[in-house]
């Protein structure tokens, strides 16, 4: 199924907050040119929350023919309520995208039976494969292990980006059910994966793509040397990349890096000069800026 670094590609904007097409692409370029092994529009990272339903259809039929199947498209499409994550998802569908990415349903505090419900009826109804998005973090809503080996049992319930940031989490997954587990936390992408993870979908990958893929390439031809010391390459980026709400830093660093303007749609801001200048040390250290 899903495997390897998948990029949680950030959606850059112009000065007046309209889409940067232009600079999407050469996003999408980078990503494909440096190993990322799939793409992922319209996520969290992209600022989905902030996107209309039109602008997330658009950058997704983009991702989609500008990548033109050389790597899997797992589109963002989750929403709070059922019926608009069926229709995004039918798009993503008719557009050509290897599969749905679907977080929880935040703020309603579904039962698990309601969970269920949603994603079932989903892949019922669309017939593509579906990424479960597990992050309480953002959603206030957790699925326990149990539910998602429920899940597993729709044919079409085929993988969970874990984003709890617990290993044991994943453990408890694995025992249960042989779901594809993709890591949502990038510093635990390596202690994931040696307890069943199949890769990550990544935001360091944005600014590092080539190192990201690099660490789980060899984990999986089995060169632990190599993927540990990539993972303790990646550590200090990865703490850097949460020193404000993401994608805060992770917009400043690509727009120091000349791939992007610094634009985030409000509420989210910029992110403070006095938090960067607390990365950049870091930031420098990579060669980035």
């Amino acid at each position: 199924m899903f495997s390897g670094s998948f990029v949680a590609l950030v959606t850059p904007f112009k000065d007046n907050f309209d889409i940067d097409y232009d600079a999407y692409g050469r996003l999408i370029d980078l990503q494909l040119e440096n190993g990322t092994h799939g793409i992922v529009p319209c996520g969290c990272t992209g600022e989905a929350a902030t996107l209309t339903h039109e602008e997330q259809k658009k950058l997704i039929a983009f991702a989609i023919d500008r990548i033109a199947g050389r790597v899997p498209v797992v589109a963002g499409t989750g929403s709070n309520n059922t019926a608009e994550t069926l229709g995004l998802t039918q798009y993503a569908k008719d557009a050509g995208a290897d599969g749905a990415l679907m977080i929880t349903p935040y703020y309603n505090k579904p039962t698990e039976a309601g969970v269920i419900a949603h994603y079932t009826t989903v892949a019922e109804e669309v017939g593509l494969p579906v990424m479960l998005y597990n992050v309480p973090g953002r959603t206030q809503l957790k699925m326990e292990p149990d539910t998602i080996a429920k899940l597993n049992e729709h044919p079409l319930i085929v993988s969970v980006k874990e984003a709890c940031g617990s290993v044991d989490q994943v453990s408890q997954i694995r025992q249960r059910c042989d779901i594809n587990i993709m890591s949502g936390d990038d510093p635990l992408t390596l202690p994931m994966m040696s307890v069943g993870a199949s890769g990550v979908v990544s935001v360091a990958a944005n600014i590092l793509p080539g190192l990201v893929a690099n660490l789980c390439n060899a984990f999986h031809a089995g060169d632990l040397a190599k993927a540990q010391e990539l993972h303790y390459d990646l550590l200090p980026i990865n703490k850097a990349l949460f020193a404000e709400t993401n994608p805060m830093p992770v917009k400043k660093i690509l727009a120091e890096m000349g791939l992007i303007q610094d634009v985030l749609r409000l509420p989210l801001t910029s992110m403070l000069q006095e938090k960067y200048d607390g990365i950049k040390s870091v930031v420098q250290g990579y060669g980035l800026v």
